[in-house]
């Protein structure tokens, strides 16, 4: 089951992420926690973008949501 949600998710990020390359950055799927909550990390110019946690929640983690709606949250992981 983890597999496939990983699947959905990738495909969910794979969506989004010619945007965030269109605009210098990109995300990478860090990990799946209790099937719940997905850790994800924002790269390149999304990094210091201001509206980034807009694009966190209205972008990312609606997108994440129609591949797989059992997810409650998708959080920013900063380096």
């Amino acid at each position: 089951m983890i597999d496939e949600l990983r699947v959905n998710i990738e495909k969910a990020l794979d969506e989004i992420r010619p945007f965030l390359q269109n605009d210098g950055g990109d995300i990478s799927l860090l990990s799946i926690e209790d099937g719940k909550v997905v850790r994800v990390q924002l790269e390149g110019a999304c990094v210091d973008c201001s509206v980034n946690q807009m694009t966190l929640k209205s972008g990312v983690e609606l997108t994440i949501k129609k591949y797989a709606p059992q997810i409650e949250e998708v959080i920013n992981v900063v380096a």
